[in-house]
């Protein structure tokens, strides 16, 4: 569909060169934890690569990062259900977190809260994005999504949501009830933080 291709496709579009397709390094593997302690109270951890001559190194923070997204990401492939807030908000967190400047994006559901595509719809600076509800019912309309789930982030690192975000996603909620899509929540991420506007009823 035409939220497949703009959506799964397109993960991490905003990161050049990095999606949850592709390998960390392409002609290395990444191996699973290596070492650990017996500590009760703590555990470590190491994150290895396999070089191409089969020798192992330890991973850097970045291809940590890239293989928590990719991890994340075979959980949250299309067609799955979207049971649990920290699932989508542990998906977002990685997506929007690391990011300088704001980007809005959607996940959209269908009737069973299955995904159907996620999509990062606009980009702004780090006071804020400029938010179109025409192009985001133009998106779900082609998902034939039946819910949908907004996201943005909060470059400076508080998640309260601002006057503007409660006015968009009243603006998107009104807008999306005129073709019967629901909106289910607007989640916004700030570095490790998520704030979920439903549970603040906002919604």
């Amino acid at each position: 569909t035409a939220c497949a291709a703009a959506g799964f496709s397109g993960l991490g579009q905003s990161r050049p060169n990095k999606s949850y397709g592709d390998s960390i390094m392409s002609n290395n593997k990444v191996t699973a934890a290596t070492d650990s302690t017996d500590d009760a109270q703590s555990s470590v951890f190491q994150l290895s690569i396999r070089e191409a001559n089969g020798q192992y190194r330890q991973a850097t923070g970045e291809e940590v990062i890239q293989a928590a997204r990719r991890a994340i990401a075979r959980k949250f492939r299309r067609g799955t259900s979207l049971t649990t807030p920290r699932l989508t908000q542990d998906f977002l967190r990685l997506q929007l977190a690391p990011l300088e400047h704001e980007i809005f994006s959607c996940i959209f559901v269908d009737s069973r809260h299955k995904v159907l595509g996620y999509r990062e719809m606009f980009r702004g600076t780090v006071d804020g994005a400029s938010v179109h509800p025409r192009e985001v019912m133009k998106e779900a309309l082609g998902c034939n999504a039946a819910a949908v789930i907004f996201a943005h982030c909060h470059p400076s690192g508080n998640p309260e949501p601002s006057r503007a975000d409660e006015i968009i996603t009243t603006k998107l909620k009104e807008a999306l009830a005129l073709i019967d899509i629901r909106v289910l929540d607007h989640i916004i991420v700030a570095g490790d933080e998520t704030l979920s506007m439903a549970e603040r009823g906002y919604l």
